[in-house]
């Protein structure tokens, strides 16, 4: 049984591969050169440049082994057919006289300013298997928001 499933859309999972690949194809490779042009300087310990380099080689294996980490328990969401809101889904709402629309996608493909919110935002939950017509609240740091589903796609 798998735990603690990450839910990705196609394109975040393809994303998350890229990036994976990138790093281990480019930047890895590239840090350990930069380690061994440090390391033939001469003495490691008062060497900025290679103390640099091993940091940023630590922060390139920690984001290899949390991609892996994320696409080992990685799970891409279907289509719902049923017209409700599902990881994945294309979400059109109203609020205070406009309509907003939003991507429904996993947490790791969040990102608020292209209108990408995760199904575990407050927003995304309140969302989640609700369908065109449903009002739902929604507390917010600016109080309680109501959205009306517009369109679910």
């Amino acid at each position: 049984m798998m735990e603690n499933v990450v839910y990705l859309t196609n394109e975040g999972l393809e994303k998350l591969k890229g990036d994976l690949k990138g790093l281990m194809e480019i930047k890895r490779p590239a840090v350990a050169k930069r380690i061994k042009s440090a390391r033939d300087l001469g003495d490691t310990s008062e060497n900025a440049e290679y103390a640099s380099a091993r940091e940023e080689q630590a922060f390139v294996e920690g984001k290899i082994s949390e991609l892996q980490d994320i696409l080992k328990r990685a799970k891409v969401t279907a289509a719902v057919t049923d017209g409700s809101v599902y990881v994945g889904a294309r979400v059109v709402v109203h609020i205070d006289g406009d309509e907003e629309e939003f991507f429904i996608v996993g947490a790791p493909e969040a990102n608020p300013v292209e209108k990408k919110i995760s199904h575990e935002s407050p927003l995304g939950k309140a969302l989640l298997g609700k369908k065109v017509g449903d009002k739902i609240d929604v507390d917010a740091p600016v109080g309680k928001l109501i959205y009306t589903i517009l369109k679910v796609e």
